[in-house]
């Protein structure tokens, strides 16, 4: 039997050139990005496991992934080397030792996304924010955001035909936050449906500049219909920033 170590790989990375997350047989993914660098450096096959998928375009400021490693190495050199394999739209931050049957997609207790909006034209900006050239009511999409704090069916802002046996998550907490002339909306879920988050800052904008009632939410919420829902804001200001697990996995 052979006697391995897990790990959790914490890094971020920027989107833009990339197929979403998951490893595709035609597409430059993340996934496929990383697998590559540790093969490479540890000089045989390495797979890993995400806490979940982006989709194309999509950022993360953090993002963790798993894999297992029989052979003892230094962590320091590592995160020297491994950084200079890997482009430069991803970078590792941490590796951390966990407990052999821990997991990066299944233990994780929490996910949160940041969605940046702009609302000037800036080169330095472009890829990361979407740019609206019209200026929402925050008051008006703060209180429709409410509503998704008192539901637990999504499938209004899932995308269809997904492979999910249930709609359900748990939204900790939504809301929107201006800051340093950009426009925030920070969410926290124990989990998301696939365009979930894009979907539901398109029907909050919707709200924000008029075109539908903050009531209508929780009409829409109820449907279950994604047509009833609002158009999906493009996947370039959308970031995953943070995933919470229990401590007591980690070894160090």
């Amino acid at each position: 039997m052979n006697s391995f170590k897990r790990y959790f790989l914490e890094l971020s990375y920027k989107g833009t050139p990339f197929h979403g997350w998951q490893i595709q047989g035609n597409a430059f993914t993340v996934q496929e990005c990383i697998e590559s660098a540790l093969s490479t450096y540890f000089r045989k096959p390495v797979t890993i496991m995400g806490s979940g998928r982006t989709d194309t375009g999509v950022h993360a400021s953090m993002q963790v992934c798993h894999f297992d490693m029989e052979e003892e190495f230094d962590k320091e050199k590592f995160l020297r080397a491994i950084n200079g394999i890997l482009p430069k739209e991803i970078a590792v931050s941490a590796i951390r030792p966990v407990k052999p049957d821990a997991h990066a997609r299944f233990d994780a207790e929490s996910r949160s996304y940041v969605y940046r909006i702009i609302f000037q034209k800036n080169p330095f900006l472009d890829e990361i924010a979407w740019l609206s050239y019209f200026t929402p009511n925050v008051e008006k999409m703060n209180f429709a955001a409410e509503a998704l704090l008192k539901h637990e069916d999504f499938e209004c802002f899932s995308k269809v035909h997904t492979e999910v046996t249930h709609f359900r998550c748990k939204i900790k907490s939504a809301h929107w936050e201006q800051k340093d002339g950009e426009l925030l909306f920070h969410i926290t879920a124990n989990r998301f449906l696939r365009g979930m988050v894009r979907a539901i800052v398109g029907t909050l904008m919707e709200i924000g500049l008029g075109k539908r009632e903050p009531e209508e939410m929780e009409e829409i919420i109820l449907s279950k219909n994604r047509a009833k829902a609002g158009k999906s804001a493009p996947a370039r200001g959308l970031f995953l920033s943070r995933i919470i697990y229990p401590n007591q996995i980690y070894l160090d």
